[in-house]
């Protein structure tokens, strides 16, 4: 997926001096020939409805796919905090010195998770995928190594509960990989550009009404930052809060 569909306000701006550059290039090319004839004009605007009912339909599945991301991403969220909770109420089935060290990493894990949700400095989620890494790694172990000494299948409940967590962070990370496929931006922009063409080589009269000219690349370049507002997990305005993750937080012991 091409990165600059993760910034919604680059979105903005690139995509709407696209449209309306093509507008004014159909309008130009318009300038340069002799009025149409009735029979001619009836098949531009024929071939205009057509190309505008296509390029809605395709900008209404797109929005629908980001929708459906978006709403992935907050049903991983929940999981992951329900995950972390179940696995540290189980952890008192360790013995006392090894439930208090995993029940003391969980709460440093979950303040990662929480943090991979709420930052958008690139270089911050780097370090914070880092810590995370150790953070699983060190939590595996302190499940690991009792289960070992004591293969009970209290042990293995401990272990399984584990299991989930890092499992649903995983699945998370695979949902803010998810977005809309570089193919449905290409299709979709392809055809918006030739909406704009068509429109403005159809207009009857070329050099008045500016806000008709406008009118479309505006609206095309709102839905295009609308869409990739929502299909972007950090940058856009519209992201997944993680209420779940905090509130868990919030109800274990700070110490």
């Amino acid at each position: 997926m091409i990165q600059i569909d993760k910034h919604p306000f680059v979105v903005l701006l690139a995509s709407f001096f696209v449209m309306w550059l093509s507008m004014w290039i159909g309008t130009s090319m318009r300038e340069k020939q002799s009025d149409l004839d009735e029979e001619a004009r009836k098949d531009i605007d024929v071939i205009v409805a057509a190309t505008l009912t296509l390029l809605g339909l395709i900008i209404g599945f797109s929005f629908s796919m980001a929708i459906n991301r978006y709403d992935q991403r907050k049903v991983y969220e929940e999981a992951e905090a329900n995950a972390i909770g179940t696995e540290y109420v189980r952890a008192d089935l360790l013995p006392a010195a090894d439930a208090a060290n995993v029940q003391e990493d969980l709460k440093k894990y979950l303040d990662q998770r929480i943090l991979f949700y709420t930052t958008r400095n690139e270089r911050k989620v780097e370090q914070i995928d880092e810590d995370t890494s150790r953070l699983q790694t060190e939590l595996w172990s302190a499940v690991r190594m009792p289960a070992l000494a004591q293969p009970t299948p209290v042990a293995a409940l401990v272990v399984s509960g584990m299991n989930d967590v890092l499992n649903s962070q995983g699945y998370t990370q695979a949902a803010w990989w998810n977005g809309i496929p570089f193919g449905a931006w290409a299709l979709m922009i392809a055809i918006a550009i030739c909406s704009n063409l068509l429109v403005g080589y159809a207009r009857r009269r070329v050099g008045k009404g500016v806000m008709r000219h406008l009118l479309l690349p505006i609206v095309l370049s709102i839905a295009f930052a609308f869409i990739a507002d929502i299909d972007s997990p950090r940058w856009g305005t519209i992201v997944v809060h993680p209420q779940n993750l905090i509130s868990l937080r919030q109800s274990l012991p700070s110490q």
